[in-house]
């Protein structure tokens, strides 16, 4: 389970653990918790490159909607807008 630095909480990483997954969680603290600086940075890599290609769209990138499942819903039509231009191009 990725997180930013913000989420650096001893009852987060419990949870996260409680659920069966691997917290990888750079630290926001004095004491140096252990955890994998290669794959936090390929999953934030591709995490950075699908937010950037959806913030093409302007309801996306200002996050206008007033409900998150409104916003969700765009998300994935945009998402699929995208795959079907990468699609179309490689048909």
């Amino acid at each position: 389970m990725l997180a930013d630095k913000g989420y650096d909480a001893d009852w987060i990483r419990e949870l996260i653990e409680d659920q069966g997954w691997t917290p990888v969680i750079p630290p926001n603290r004095t004491e140096d918790i252990p955890f994998s600086k290669h794959q936090y940075r390929k999953a934030k890599t591709s995490s950075n490159a699908a937010s950037t290609k959806l913030k093409q769209f302007r309801h996306i990138a200002t996050r206008s909607d007033r409900k998150a499942s409104a916003y969700l819903a765009f998300a994935k039509l945009d998402t699929v807008r995208l795959w079907l231009r990468v699609y179309e191009s490689t048909a």
